[in-house]
């Protein structure tokens, strides 16, 4: 079953399970209405007796009685000395008291009903054993059917959280997988062209690439590689965090991104504002350069085709560290998409996997117990901020 059925079969058991209370606790009110009528009979019947210039005669009062009584169900049972079973009236069961065995079955009964109401009359004469009428006996089924319906309930939650949780992860590693294929393909593809050119002859081969320029840019390339895999590594475990510098980080990324934006995005700047004063964070370098780069990539896929301004501005302080906000002057995020935007496999892109913002949120709050999020935007573009904790070298970070 897809995730966003289970809300739909929950509510459909909660209504079928409200839906059968209801007449299940009708049909009770009813017995129980009907009980009371039969009460204000014998209450009628009575009073009519006391009234009446005649009375009616002892053996018919006592016949009208007993069969009003019996009419409300209640199981009655008469016996005579030696536990011999006289009559019998609204038992749960079949019996002919005629046969030894269904004999044996009622005085079995009727120790049942003497635990529950003591019985009435005389031992030596005759004894008259009763229980509870039929809306006694279904009340006590409520409390478990409640139960049982609340178990059931709490067991098909937990099923459906489980569920989801598999699948988000399961869309969270193959994101992750073709997010790697993606990153690996650049500087594979680039080791590639080298190779086929230093497989050209000599005097094929460009005269203004030397081989020590090939060699260089084979270096560069296995640099990037080693860096993606260094990334990877540590997204499946714990680093140790450290001071970071944010100026050591959004240099590079600036520098890195701005011989890329041509081939990227065409037409866009990039703009940096962080001051000098900025205190130290605790995190892992690697880490965050990876989260910041998906947030800026993220900004430059918002204004690709269509150029403009990507605002990179950090502040804080040395009490409640550094806030980094990225803005782009992009067509926003959608608000259908804004509160799933940092799940994985959610993109606003034709081709992507989403999961560039879903690993920065894994890093900033999982890693870094920071927080990472999208500001309430106006009629255009998107700002990110990403909150970092400060660096305390008392704590031990």
């Amino acid at each position: 079953m897809r995730r966003r059925n289970w809300p739909i079969a929950l509510a459909v058991l909660f209504v079928a399970q409200l839906v059968w209370y209801l007449l299940y606790t009708q049909q009770i009110v009813l017995a129980m209405k009907a009980n009371a009528e039969g009460l204000s009979q014998v209450y009628a019947y009575v009073q009519e007796g006391m009234t009446d210039s005649i009375p009616p005669s002892a053996d018919k009062i006592l016949s009208e009685l007993q069969g009003i009584l019996l009419e409300s169900g209640v199981p009655v049972i008469l016996s005579g000395p030696g536990d011999t079973i006289l009559a019998v009236e609204n038992l749960p069961f079949e019996a002919d008291l005629t046969i030894p065995g269904d004999q044996d079955r009622v005085r079995r009964y009727v120790r049942r009903l003497d635990l529950q109401h003591p019985p009435r009359g005389d031992p030596a004469v005759a004894l008259i054993h009763f229980g509870d009428p039929p809306e006694v006996r279904s009340l006590r089924w409520i409390p478990f059917f409640q139960a049982g319906g609340l178990l059931l309930t709490a067991f098909l939650g937990i099923l459906a959280i489980r569920v989801q949780r598999r699948s988000e992860a399961e869309k969270a590693w193959t994101g992750m997988a073709r997010e790697l294929a993606h990153q690996l393909g650049t500087p594979l593809s680039s080791l590639q062209g080298w190779l086929e050119l230093l497989r050209l002859p000599e005097g094929e081969r460009p005269d203004e690439i030397d081989p020590g320029e090939i060699a260089e840019e084979i270096g560069a390339d296995l640099t990037r590689l080693e860096k993606i895999s260094h990334r990877f590594e540590l997204i499946g475990m714990e680093p140790e965090l450290e001071e970071v510098g944010i100026q050591g980080i959004l240099g590079p990324l600036q520098r890195y991104l701005e011989a890329r934006i041509p081939r990227l995005a065409s037409g866009v700047t990039l703009e940096l504002d962080v001051p000098p004063d900025l205190p130290p964070v605790r995190g892992n370098e690697v880490l965050l350069t990876w989260a910041l780069e998906n947030v800026v990539k993220n900004a430059l896929d918002a204004l690709g085709g269509k150029g403009g301004v990507i605002r990179i501005r950090a502040t804080g302080d040395a009490r409640k560290g550094v806030v980094i906000s990225v803005t782009d002057t992009g067509p926003g995020v959608a608000p259908e998409v804004r509160s799933h935007l940092f799940e994985p496999g959610v993109t606003t892109k034709e081709r992507g996997w989403g999961v560039g913002l879903a690993l920065s949120r894994r890093i900033v709050e999982g890693v870094h117990e920071g927080r990472i999020e999208l500001e309430d935007e106006g009629l255009e573009g998107a700002t990110f901020h990403i909150h970092l904790p400060a660096f305390h070298s008392e704590t031990g970070s």
